[in-house]
């Protein structure tokens, strides 16, 4: 009950709520853009592992570039990893590069 009186108080609460709503917004952006950067950073780790010929990294990059996971789209660099995969002895990538060669796009 008491909050309530303190609330039906207060003559300007418009004033309050955009504050409110200003401090949510950037903290909002700010958290986007941290997540962003921490998406770019591990796409830029993916590429240095997948070089150095780490299976994993060349499907999971793969994969980013089928779906356009925080990369752009792209079913010819999705093909390549996945064939460096598949000659790293990836089985799963083999499957998922037939796919790609039947279909003739990404899905």
């Amino acid at each position: 009950m008491l909050g309530i009186e303190y609330l039906n108080d207060l003559e300007n609460i418009e004033l309050y709520m955009i504050l409110v709503l200003c401090i949510f917004t950037i903290w909002f952006i700010l958290n986007t853009v941290k997540y962003y950067r921490g998406e770019k950073r591990k796409v830029k780790n993916l590429h240095r592992f997948a070089k150095a010929g780490e299976m994993d990294a060349q499907h999971s990059l793969a994969h980013r570039y089928r779906k356009g996971y925080a990369v752009k789209k792209s079913c010819q660099k999705a093909a390549f990893w996945y064939q460096k995969a598949a000659f790293s002895g990836d089985n799963d990538a083999k499957n998922l590069l037939e796919k790609i060669r039947e279909k003739k796009h990404c899905s």
